[in-house]
């Protein structure tokens, strides 16, 4: 079996191992649930009769479900007061927070422009330099949008010469978000407002005299719940209403797709990305100087990932014949020639490709690890590039003209550092590494490769103290995803680190259904091969409590959005195996999924209830329809937020109201609802923090190891 460790740096100062538990530690009841009346909904599929007694809380607009929201959060609210380390962990928390965050500088027009956290911001604040190490001036401070810090800047980009500024920005965790323009040259605000966007940011004309969106019509009824059809691209004119925006395209055959512009830098085409979901999509093309698109790469069997567009020749990435995708070029003037830039790698993912200084930059996953080659735009190998650390890479992208840029190196221990790259050379230099209150030498993270059920080789990642000894009573935590090609890499996590501080272990699995080994790893873990992805998970478990890093009794499992449903559907397919279950904002109705806001572009993952095959296989293990009355449930705490609009929280509702009604055992089932909040981008740090100390506070307390405090 193969094992890899590496040493580094992070702790500072005595830590006291709390792995032997605590006689005299307080025991907390809960208060009784609230009565949740159970309806007489039945659906019938295809001859299969489903009751669905929680019906009524998938209306997030009753007063009913206002008055359950409100009766539930006050008994898991009253247990969590009850716990007597909890402000101690979140004292902990913010100190560990509470270190300077650096984005890596990237330039636009005359300016150099970086995003920054002093510490404890709720958001990251945008400044501006004239040259990368020089003095820098704030340029947008989101924290100044709200009051509380629950809106969020998400996607930004600039005009091609510099001038103008756009940002998407959202309220409360919604998907939905207001495009709003500043000028660089002022720092104010233009009269240029976009509403109703999702899923879209603004993509820049080259002219610099406009942009490119995609936005849907305003919702009737249920703004955060209702689904979303018929997402259309429009341009805007700067200095013009949105309601003069030119329609630039639209499909009224196909309601459930989603488009997106993007144009060449030289001016002469425009593209449309269109998918039908998370995976799969389909490339349109004409000159702007035309009116109607010609479909360029047709849809819906493979993915295209545009990256640059030369010579009136498209560069691609794809998975058509390579499951580890390649970079491809076709001429836009002669279709049918396509040649390979970069060859699949026999074993290693191409995760990506930047472009900057007339290179290209390969970006492959090697066991959930990047590595960086540069190549020219003939697919020539320049170099590979020597990276300072093992973990994930940001950045290596930058301007044609650029002879620099800039690249963040992270890990389990050790927060982003920025490093320049000198593109002719090949030579890393450290930038900016940031100052952590930790001591240098005390934690490994290793990476072991356990069998699943099938004997597939799964990689996990599992941080801990060197020093601990492995005797099966060390508190753990199990991550995982396992889903939408999304690949789980190394990335620094202050809660996971106070956990680890404590004598935790902190463990991340690269389950199949992400790409971290290409879209065959993909592939195994989605559709009909679903449950691949939760015996992953459970054999995980399985691999930590035989090797002694800890026992059931001390397990823990966590895991968000499709991760929750994976705990989910873990801990109904296998109570006896964990302790704690904690899952967030997690996918739980699986036969009614499709039918709030942009589920149905999922059901090229899952499947959908309404086709006869895939219903039979997503009823096996929908998490919310396999809970059992009289079933003894490890320890739960659901949580989600009453803003989520990628994934509602009626899941949550209805999991944690089953739950309730079906747990055989003394452990509490209890559910967290966070107000203002969404799916989880562009949360405050105040609230960050007030989840993560929920959650742990949560955990220690029902694996029997109190938290104590650094240095006790």
């Amino acid at each position: 079996m193969k094992h890899y460790s590496w040493t580094i740096a992070v702790l500072t100062g005595a830590v006291a191992l709390a792995t032997t538990g605590c006689n005299n530690m307080k025991q907390i009841k809960h208060a009784p649930y609230p009565e949740t009346p159970r309806g007489e909904v039945v659906d019938n599929y295809f001859g299969t009769e489903v009751p669905d007694p929680y019906r009524w809380l998938e209306d997030d607009n009753s007063p009913e479900t206002a008055a359950w929201v409100a009766a539930e959060n006050a008994v898991t609210n009253a247990y969590l007061e009850q716990i007597p380390f909890r402000e101690a962990i979140r004292k902990r928390l913010a100190q560990l927070w509470n270190y300077p965050k650096e984005g890596a500088p990237a330039k636009h027009g005359d300016w150099w422009y970086y995003s920054s956290n002093d510490g404890l911001q709720n958001q990251a604040v945008i400044y501006r330099t004239t040259a990368p190490g020089q003095p820098g001036e704030v340029f947008l401070d989101p924290n100044t949008l709200s009051d509380d810090g629950t809106v969020a800047v998400g996607e930004i980009s600039f005009s091609k010469d510099g001038r103008y500024f756009a940002y998407a920005a959202a309220a409360s965790g919604s998907d939905w978000v207001e495009i709003r323009v500043m000028d660089t040259a002022t720092k104010e605000l233009t009269g240029d407002r976009i509403e109703w966007v999702k899923f879209s940011g603004a993509v820049w004309a080259p002219d610099s005299k406009g942009f490119y969106y995609s936005a849907y019509d305003a919702p009737k009824t249920g703004t955060y719940s209702s689904q979303n059809q018929f997402q259309k691209v429009f341009y805007h004119a700067l200095g013009t209403p949105q309601s003069a925006d030119r329609l630039i395209y639209e499909d009224k055959a196909h309601p459930l797709r989603y488009f997106s512009a993007w144009p060449s830098q030289d001016g002469r085409w425009l593209f449309i990305v269109g998918s039908e979901g998370t995976s799969g999509s389909e490339i349109l093309v004409r000159k702007v100087s035309e009116r109607s698109f010609r479909t360029l790469l047709p849809g819906f069997a493979h993915d295209y990932r545009l990256v640059d567009c030369q010579d009136d020749n498209l560069y691609f990435m794809t998975n058509e014949g390579a499951s580890n995708y390649a970079l491809k070029r076709i001429s836009l003037t002669k279709p049918g020639q396509v040649a390979t830039v970069i060859p699949e790698h026999r074993k290693n993912l191409l995760e990506g490709v930047g472009k900057a200084g007339g290179y290209l930059f390969a970006s492959y996953l090697q066991d959930a690890q990047n590595r960086i080659a540069q190549y020219d735009y003939d697919g020539k190998l320049v170099r590979e590039v020597e990276l300072p650390a093992i973990g994930a890479v940001g950045g290596f992208s930058g301007e044609k003209e650029a002879a620099e840029l800039y690249y963040t190196l992270s890990n389990y221990t050790s927060p982003a550092t920025i490093y320049r790259y000198d593109i002719a050379s090949g030579e890393s230099t450290l930038y900016k590494a940031p100052e952590v209150a930790f001591d240098p030498s005390l934690y490994v993270t290793e990476q072991v490769f356990y069998p699943s059920k099938d004997g597939t080789q799964v990689p996990m990642f599992i941080t801990r103290r060197k020093d601990m000894k492995l005797d099966g009573r060390n508190p753990c935590l199990l991550y995982g995803y396992g889903g939408f090609q999304i690949n789980i890499t190394p990335a620094f996590n202050p809660s996971a680190l106070m956990f680890v501080e404590q004598g935790g272990i902190y463990c991340v699995a690269n389950l199949r259904g992400g790409s971290e080994y290409g879209e065959a790893w993909h592939k195994a873990g989605m559709l009909e091969n679903k449950q691949n992805v939760f015996d992953d998970f459970i054999a995980a478990a399985e691999y930590l409590i035989a090797q002694k890093y800890t026992s059931k009794e001390r397990l823990a499992i966590n895991g968000a959005s499709n991760g929750g449903l994976l705990v989910g559907a873990c801990e109904v397919q296998r109570p006896d195996l964990f302790a704690v279950c904690l899952p967030q904002v997690g996918v739980l109705d699986m036969l009614r999924y499709h039918k709030f806001t942009i589920g149905w572009g999922w059901a090229v993952e899952y499947g959908s209830s309404e086709d006869a095959e895939q219903f039979s296989y997503i009823y096996k293990y929908s998490p919310l329809h396999n809970i059992r009355k009289g079933t003894v449930y490890p320890a739960t705490l659901v949580m989600t937020a009453d803003h989520d609009d990628r994934v509602v929280p009626a899941h949550s509702f209805k999991f944690a109201a089953e739950m309730q009604y079906a747990q055989a055992g003394d452990a509490p089932v209890l559910i967290r609802i966070d107000s203002k909040a969404g799916h989880g981008a562009g949360k405050p740090t105040s609230k960050r923090i007030d989840d993560a100390t929920d959650m742990y506070a949560f955990l220690f307390q029902n694996i029997g190891v109190p938290y104590r405090p650094v240095g006790e």
